[in-house]
C-alpha cells in the first residue's frame, strides 16, 4: 500500500491521540468525516494500523523500575531459540523482547516495582527458563525519550 501525504498526516494524528473523533480528524485534515472514516478503515484493513492501546503511567501502577536484561543462551539451536521465545512471552514483567546480534542473543525490557521485585523476578521466573547461559542487567536512571510515534 502506498501512503499519500494525507494518510501520513492521519497516521501521525492517530499515533499522538487515537481517541480523536473522526470529526476532529476531518477538521485537522480538511476532509469530510466520511473520507476520514474510509481512510482509517482502509489503513486498518491493510494492516498499517495494528491496534489501539491505552498507555499507562508506570509510576501509578507500581511498574516504574525499568531494567534492560541482556540474555545469552547456551547454544543457538532452533530448538533453544524457539523454547526461550515461547517461555519469555509468558512473563508479564517483560514488555519487550528482541532477538539481537552481537555479544548477547536477546534484550528484554522489564517493568517491575523496584529492585526487590526485580530480584524476585530473576530468581523465581527468568533464571528458571531453560537454555539461558548468562544474563546482564542494566537499570534505567531516567527516561530521556519514549515515544510510540513512527513518522512515515
Amino acid at each position: 500500500m502506498t501512503l499519500d501525504a494525507i494518510d501520513k498526516k492521519l497516521l501521525l494524528l492517530l499515533q499522538k491521540d487515537s481517541r480523536r473523533t473522526t470529526k476532529e480528524l476531518s477538521l485537522q485534515l480538511n476532509l469530510s468525516v466520511t473520507a476520514v472514516y474510509e481512510r482509517v478503515k482502509k489503513l486498518e484493513r491493510e494492516g498499517v494500523i495494528n491496534r489501539y492501546v491505552a498507555l499507562l503511567n508506570t509510576k501509578k501502577v507500581q511498574r516504574a523500575f525499568v531494567v534492560f536484561c541482556h540474555i545469552k543462551l547456551v547454544q543457538h539451536t532452533k530448538e533453544y531459540l524457539t523454547k526461550f521465545e515461547q517461555e519469555v512471552k509468558k512473563l508479564d514483567e517483560v514488555l519487550e523482547c528482541y532477538h539481537v546480534s552481537g555479544d548477547y542473543d536477546y534484550i528484554l525490557k522489564i517493568y517491575v516495582a523496584d529492585m526487590e521485585a526485580y530480584r524476585e523476578f530473576m530468581v523465581t521466573k527468568l533464571t528458571t527458563l531453560q537454555h539461558i547461559g548468562s544474563t546482564h542487567s542494566t537499570f534505567m536512571i531516567s527516561e530521556v525519550k519514549n515515544t510510540n510515534v513512527v513518522v512515515v
